[in-house]
Parts: C-alpha cells; sequence; structure tokens
C-alpha cells in the first residue's frame, strides 16, 4: 500500500472516530432530554402545548451531527473498502444509543489492523 493511500485512511479514520464520538455523545443527550420532556414534564401535546425551548435545538444539533457522521462512514468506508453491510451497521451507530462508541471502536481496530496504522 503506498504511503499516499495510508495517509488517506489515516485521516479519514480520525475523521470517522470524531464524528462518531460526538454523535454518540449528542444522541445520548438528546435521549436523556426525551425523558425528561416525555417521562417527567406534563406536556399534553394534543391540548396544544408545546416542548420546552430548550428541547428543539437538542434535537438539531443531533441531526446534524448525524449527517457529519453519515460523510465519515461513506468517507471511510470508500478508502477502506467496506462492504456494504459493514457500512450499513457503522451508520445505524448514529441512531441506537450507545452503539456509537462501540462501533468506533471496532471499526478503528479494524481498520489500523488492515492498513497497519
Amino acid at each position: 500500500m503506498s504511503p499516499a493511500r495510508a495517509k488517506r485512511v489515516k485521516v479519514a479514520l480520525t475523521l470517522f472516530s470524531i464524528t462518531a464520538y460526538v454523535t454518540g455523545i449528542m444522541l445520548l443527550t438528546l435521549v436523556a432530554a426525551m425523558v425528561t420532556v416525555y417521562g417527567f414534564m406534563d406536556y399534553g401535546f394534543a391540548d396544544g402545548q408545546t416542548k420546552p425551548g430548550w428541547f428543539t435545538p437538542i434535537a438539531v444539533v443531533h441531526g446534524y451531527c448525524y449527517m457529519a457522521f453519515l460523510i465519515a462512514v461513506v468517507n471511510l468506508g470508500t478508502k477502506a473498502r467496506w462492504a456494504p453491510s459493514k457500512w450499513i451497521v457503522t451508520a445505524l451507530g448514529g441512531v441506537v444509543p450507545l452503539l456509537s462508541f462501540f462501533v468506533e471502536k471496532r471499526r478503528r481496530e479494524e481498520v489500523v489492523a488492515k492498513f497497519a496504522l
């Protein structure tokens, strides 16, 4: 493998790791917000009440983080030449709480071993 390709994979892996952790943290924050709003607050949405003002920005930020995570998955998957099933499982890491941390660890180990980074 050429040093240029190894460098591209390493940069893609770093971007993937950062976005995986940020997405995972934002997903946990979103889950905590949803539990707070729907579990502990008396919000009768059918009565015309709306969610608290702090709820929507958390959901929006998680959405943007997840989009960045998907871009990082495509970037790394392309450079590492993953099978389609690996892409799908990796992409699901951003929508299942805590899964992004485990997926990131596993993909990092696989890529580091495969490309001797």
